[in-house]
Formats: structure tokens, C-alpha cells, sequence
């Protein structure tokens, strides 16, 4: 690995977007595959953090640190990718709940799945309902992946499934529940078809489902 691309990687690691920024752009002026600066250098990045993240090495704050550099290092480099030279794993709407409003977990979320091959639309957060379906639809997703931060906005991921049983389309969609009231049996009960406690173990989840859909 060149030196370059382990700068980056190593900045990612440490959660320093400016310089995962500024690295990848020297990188890029020194003639450094766009590619391999995403795989080897951004994604092996993030791929570390959260393994990190797992072990309880690093907390949240620098997790979210890590994401903020990953987004700094796709912003320049993902313009000089041909997107038919990217190998995209799935489309995935993510979103919070209407009634709630938090999203370090969904962006967090975000940023890995992007890191990782995926194309992510995010929808914000205080979602209504309808408009998780609405944007599957528009963008032809093969997830739609639903947050919800506080036990009395849990209900909001039961009726996404609901609504899309009762317009006739929830077999169309992988449906995926995180969030921290979360839990396999809520994602069991309500008919959700994965559910996962971390950010890197949804995205895993989310790989896992989109290949086993496809295999």
C-alpha cells in the first residue's frame, strides 16, 4: 500500500476530515487510482473504526468523528469515479420516524453503508410515513432502512412495514429497524426483516439481506 493511501486511511481513522480532505486530493493530483483511494484507503478506513466501535476501543464521539472524515474524503474523490467503475451493492432509503428528530445513529449509519458500496438517500429525520415509500419508489431501493431514537416513536417503523402491506408492495422492499429502543424482538414482531445493534453491523445485515435477495 502506498503511502498515500495509508495517510488516508489513517486519517479517517483518527477523525480528522481536513485531513482526509486534503490527503485525498494530493492523492488524486498524484495520479492515485480514484478507486483504490475509496477502497483501500476511505472504506478500509471505516471498516477499521468500526471494528473498533465493536470492541468498545473508541466511543461514540469518535466514531461520528470518523464518519465526518469519510463524508470529507467521498466528497473529493467520488466526483472523479465514473459511477459504472463503482461496484454498487444496493440503494437504501434511511430516515427517522416522524416525531423524532435524532440522527447521530442514522448518519452514522449512512456514511458506512456509503463507504461500503451503497447509494444512500437520506430523507432527514421526522419522516412521515408515506415518504419512505414514496422515495423506495422513486429510487428504485432495495432497503428502506427506518430509525427511531425514543420508545414512543417506535410505533413509526411498524407502520412503515404497514403501509407498504397495505398498498400490496412489502415484498418489494428489505425493511430494516435500528435505533436505540430497538431490538431483535421488536424487528421480529413487527415483521421487519433485519435489525442490528451498531452501525457496522447493520451495514453487514444490509450486505447479508441485498445478496441472500439476490442469490
Amino acid at each position: 500500500m502506498s503511502r498515500e493511501i495509508e495517510a488516508i486511511k489513517q486519517a479517517v481513522i483518527n477523525g480528522d476530515s481536513e485531513a482526509t480532505a486534503s490527503l485525498t486530493e494530493k492523492a488524486l493530483a498524484a495520479g492515485i487510482d480514484p478507486i483504490e483511494i475509496l477502497e483501500r484507503g476511505i472504506s478500509d478506513g471505516a471498516k477499521i473504526v468500526g471494528e473498533q466501535f465493536e470492541r468498545m476501543d473508541i466511543f461514540l464521539t469518535e466514531l461520528m468523528l470518523s464518519g465526518e472524515a469519510m463524508i470529507a474524503g467521498l466528497n473529493v474523490v467520488l466526483p472523479k469515479i465514473k459511477s459504472e467503475e463503482v461496484p454498487q451493492k444496493g440503494k437504501v432509503v434511511v430516515g427517522t420516524v416522524r416525531g423524532d428528530v435524532h440522527e447521530i445513529g442514522k448518519n452514522i449509519f449512512k456514511s458506512l453503508l456509503i463507504a461500503n458500496g451503497f447509494e444512500v438517500s437520506d430523507i432527514g429525520v421526522d419522516v412521515p410515513t408515506s415518504k419512505f415509500v414514496e422515495e423506495a419508489e422513486r429510487i428504485k431501493a432495495d432497503i428502506i432502512a427506518v430509525s427511531a431514537l425514543m420508545t414512543s416513536t417506535l410505533g413509526g417503523q411498524k407502520d412503515v412495514i404497514d403501509f407498504l402491506e397495505q398498498i400490496g408492495i412489502r415484498d418489494k422492499y428489505i425493511v430494516m429497524v435500528g435505533g436505540g429502543p430497538t431490538n431483535q424482538v421488536w424487528a421480529d414482531e413487527i415483521g421487519a426483516d433485519g435489525f442490528a445493534e451498531t452501525a457496522p453491523e447493520a451495514v453487514r445485515v444490509a450486505s447479508q439481506l441485498i445478496e441472500k435477495r439476490r442469490a
